[in-house]
């Protein structure tokens, strides 16, 4: 099988593509046939030797992907060969075939194609999990989202406005604002050239926001939790901007808010009923067409060290999503 092989720590241009043995899978282990992976930020820096996980080279990147069991492991009984899949994981995606762990496969709703599949589950699951088990968004409260052209970023833009809350979209470029505005973004911030802080005050008249949902980091940080009204809540999701912000803790007091970690990821080992509970949701409204990605561009097997590339120069608004066979 064809795979995009990581052999050394750099950036994406250092990739190969190269052919390799199909994988075999262990027990608690599935086989899976790999129609389409979809890119997150983090595989840009999984591939630098960048992220919390570190696989041993060399390894596939590609942290999510949807395929057909072509088989199973010991111990493996909620699905079968030829059933339609999604599944998650630190790396592996970037290949014709990928092992998967069983417990974060899932079977696809009927009716959702691969590449749909590939693009929603991630996102949206990191972000469900962000605003509702995590902040507790209520309807009628004020949602500040950065970096919400990216792809947790407009997941949450759009399901921060179908849980009734008003939603501030805050992004580098007036044409990313306007995909966010498409997702229902009631008010939008460019911060390359607008005071975030300012205009946060002129919206909200003066009250600050009640969640700040954070994927950038960075210089955004601070000025977003001093923006924060009372018992505002501060979700940190990951640092796309580069830098880890110290944050000064008096803030913190001073509003009686809080900071919140978000870690779907390590949510979907240690609670994963819950975890099924929201993706049977997310699944219901994506069959219901009430959220969807915005796929930015398909590339092909071979293309996807470009891809990595053009999430890292931030070209990609929504998702970018490898396809490696056509339906």
């Amino acid at each position: 099988m064809k795979a995009i092989l990581c052999r050394a720590f750099g950036l994406p241009d250092t990739l190969t593509l190269e052919d390799v043995p199909s994988p075999m899978p262990g027990p608690g282990e599935v086989l899976i046939q790999v129609k389409a992976c979809s890119l997150n930020f983090p595989d840009t820096l999984t591939i630098r030797n960048m992220y919390q996980f570190k696989p041993v080279l060399p390894f596939s990147p590609g942290s999510e992907a949807s395929g057909v069991v072509k088989a199973m492991g010991a111990g493996v009984t909620h699905v079968k060969p030829g059933d339609r899949v999604f599944t998650f994981g630190t790396h592996g995606g970037l290949a014709e075939e990928r092992v998967a762990d069983a417990r974060a496969t899932i079977p696809l709703p009927d009716g959702m194609d691969y590449v749909t599949g590939a693009s929603t589950l991630y996102a949206f699951g990191t972000s469900y999990h962000a605003l509702k088990d995590r902040a507790q968004l209520k309807e009628g409260e004020t949602l500040l989202v950065l970096g919400a052209a990216g792809g947790v970023g407009l997941a949450a833009v759009e399901l921060g406005k179908l849980m009734g809350a008003t939603v501030i979209a805050a992004a580098s470029t007036d044409e990313k604002l306007a995909v966010c505005q498409e997702k229902g973004a009631t008010f939008l911030i460019n911060y390359t050239t607008e005071d975030l802080r300012e205009r946060i005050k002129e919206i909200t008249e003066g009250k600050g926001v009640d969640v700040v949902y954070d994927p950038v980091g960075d210089r955004w940080a601070e000025p977003a939790i001093r923006s924060l009204g009372w018992r505002g809540r501060y979700l940190v999701v990951g640092f796309a901007g580069g830098d880890i912000p110290k944050i000064p803790l008096n803030l913190a007091l001073l509003k009686g808010s809080s900071i919140v970690g978000v870690f779907w990821g390590m949510f979907t080992q240690k609670e994963p009923a819950l975890n099924r509970q929201n993706m049977q949701t997310l699944a219901m409204w994506a069959t219901e067409g009430k959220i969807s990605p915005h796929i930015s561009k398909r590339y092909t097997l071979a293309e996807a060290p470009q891809a990595l590339t053009d999430m890292m120069e931030r070209k990609i608004v929504g998702k970018a999503v490898v396809v490696i066979e056509e339906e």
